[in-house]
C-alpha cells in the first residue's frame, strides 16, 4: 500500500517558528515548498523570508531528496555575498519542516511587471532591456566565478527592487556548482538521463540541461536571453519558438536594433559552443552596441557648440575629437592619472562653453543615474539627488563630474564619463 503524501497543512499567521520567527503571510508555493513573510524577533522584528521544504512525494525517499536540495541551496547561499543576491541568514530543522531563512527583497518579479506592462497595451524596449541585462550580467559573473550555476533563470526568478531599480537574482533553490557536474561527468551518470531530476523551466533552459542534465555559465546566459525576449515581445517562450525546426522566431514581434538582435541571438543559439562563453564577453559586446550609438543620442539631449579652443593641443577642435584623442593615449607624457587628465579636460572645455540657463534635460539626468548605479549600486539614486538639490545650477559637464568622483576606481570613473560624452 502506498503511503500518502508528506504535505503539511500551511502554517498560519502568528505562528512563531523556532521560538523567534512569526510569520506574518504566505508569499507562495511550489512542488518544493511554501515562503513566508516573517518578522525576526531577535532583530528588532525585521522583516525575512521563512522558505519551508515540504515536498510533495511519497514516504521517506521525497524527504531524502528535499533536505537534499535545502542542503544544496544553504550551501550555496552561504558562499554568496552580492547587492543583487538575497542574503541567506540561518537555516534549521523543526516539527518535520525544513526551513531556509533570507533577506526580504522588497520588490516585484519581472513576470508582474510584465503583467502590468502588458495591461497598459506595452512591452519592455530594448533600452530598457540592456540597462537590466547590465545589471544582471555581472551578477551572473559573481556566481560563476564561485562555480555556481543558477539553473532557473526566469521572469519569475528576477525581482525589481522597490525605488532602487536595480534587478534581484533570487531562487537558488536547484542551483548546481560546477565542480558536482563535472564529478557526475568522471563518474560517467551522466548518460543515465532517466535517474536525473528535471531542473530548469522548459522553454527557459537549453537543451542539454533539460535532456542531458548538463549545465555551463552558458546555460544561464541562455535563460537569461529567454528572459529577455520574452519580456521584450510579453509572449510565452513556446510562442516564440518554432514547433517544427525549434528555431526561435521572435524578431517579428518586437522592434530592436539589429546588432542587439545578434547580441541576443548569440545568446540564444542551441549548442553551447555557439552561445557566449561568459557573461563578461556579452557586456563587452553591449558596451560597443552602446558606444556606436550614444554620439547621435547625446546630441539630441544636450545642446553642445560644435567647437572648443584647447590650448593643450594648439587648435581649435570638436569635443568628440578631443576626448577621442585622449582616450587613444591612456597617459601622457607627464604620467598623469586617468582622473586628473580627464578631470582637466573636462574643466577646461566647460569653462569654455557658454551652458545655458535651463536646468539638465531629465532624460539625461536618469541617463547619469542609470550608468552611475551600474558602477556603485543603489546609492546612485541618493547621490543624484543629492547633488540635484545642493547645487541645481550644474551644467552637464560639471554634474557628470560631481558624479564621477563617487567612483572609487580611476578607471571605471573615466569609463563612466565617456559612456555619457561619446
Amino acid at each position: 500500500m502506498s503511503q500518502a503524501p508528506l504535505v503539511k497543512p500551511e502554517i498560519p499567521a502568528g505562528t512563531l517558528i523556532d521560538n523567534r520567527y512569526i510569520i506574518q503571510a504566505l508569499l507562495g508555493q511550489g512542488g518544493l515548498g511554501r515562503t513566508y513573510l516573517a518578522f525576526d524577533t531577535r532583530r528588532f522584528n525585521e522583516p525575512c523570508v521563512l522558505k519551508e521544504f515540504a515536498p510533495i512525494g511519497t514516504g521517506e525517499n521525497g524527504l531524502e531528496k528535499c533536505r537534499t536540495l535545502f542542503r544544496r541551496e544553504a550551501k550555496i547561499l552561504h558562499q554568496l555575498e552580492h547587492p543583487q543576491i538575497p542574503k541567506f541568514l540561518a537555516c534549521f530543522e523543526g516539527d518535520g519542516r525544513l526551513f531556509l531563512v533570507q533577506e526580504f527583497v522588497n520588490g516585484k518579479t519581472y513576470s508582474t511587471l510584465l503583467h502590468e506592462y502588458q495591461k497598459q497595451g506595452r512591452a519592455f524596449s530594448e533600452d530598457e532591456i540592456i540597462l537590466w541585462l547590465k545589471h544582471l550580467l555581472p551578477v551572473l559573473e559573481y556566481i560563476h566565478q564561485h562555480n555556481i550555476i543558477h539553473r532557473d533563470i526566469s521572469p519569475d526568478n528576477i525581482m525589481l527592487l522597490e525605488s532602487k531599480d536595480i534587478p534581484v537574482l533570487i531562487d537558488f533553490g536547484v542551483g548546481k556548482q560546477i565542480a558536482d557536474v563535472n564529478e557526475a561527468r568522471t563518474l560517467e551518470h551522466v548518460p543515465f538521463v532517466g535517474k536525473m531530476s528535471l531542473v530548469g523551466k522548459v522553454g527557459y533552459a537549453p537543451r542539454e540541461q533539460i535532456s542531458l542534465g548538463l549545465c555551463s555559465p552558458s546555460s544561464d546566459l541562455y535563460a537569461l536571453g529567454v528572459t529577455a525576449i520574452v519580456l521584450l515581445t510579453g509572449r510565452d517562450p513556446s510562442f516564440l519558438m518554432d514547433q517544427y525546426s525549434l528555431e526561435w522566431n521572435w524578431h517579428q514581434y518586437t522592434n530592436v536594433s539589429h546588432e542587439f538582435a545578434q547580441i541576443l541571438d548569440q545568446m540564444l543559439a542551441d549548442t553551447p559552443k555557439q552561445r557566449y562563453k561568459t557573461s563578461r564577453d556579452v557586456l563587452m559586446d553591449l558596451e560597443h552596441l552602446q558606444q556606436s550609438e550614444t554620439a547621435d543620442e547625446q546630441s539630441t539631449i544636450i545642446e553642445i557648440p560644435p567647437t572648443v579652443i584647447t590650448p593643450e593641443f594648439g587648435s581649435i577642435r570638436t569635443i568628440g575629437q578631443t576626448i577621442s584623442s585622449f582616450v587613444n593615449s591612456p597617459q601622457d607624457t607627464t604620467g598623469k592619472s586617468y582622473n586628473q587628465q580627464t578631470s582637466q579636460i573636462f574643466n577646461q572645455q566647460t569653462s569654455q562653453i557658454q551652458q545655458p540657463s535651463s536646468s539638465i534635460d531629465p532624460a539625461f539626468i536618469k541617463r547619469c543615474q542609470q550608468e552611475l548605479a551600474y558602477h556603485i549600486g543603489p546609492m546612485a539614486d541618493l547621490i543624484v539627488e543629492e547633488t540635484l538639490a545642493e547645487t541645481p545650477n550644474l551644467s552637464p559637464y560639471e554634474f557628470v563630474e560631481i558624479l564621477a568622483r563617487e567612483i572609487p576606481e580611476v578607471q571605471a570613473a573615466f569609463e563612466f564619463r565617456r559612456s555619457l560624452f561619446l
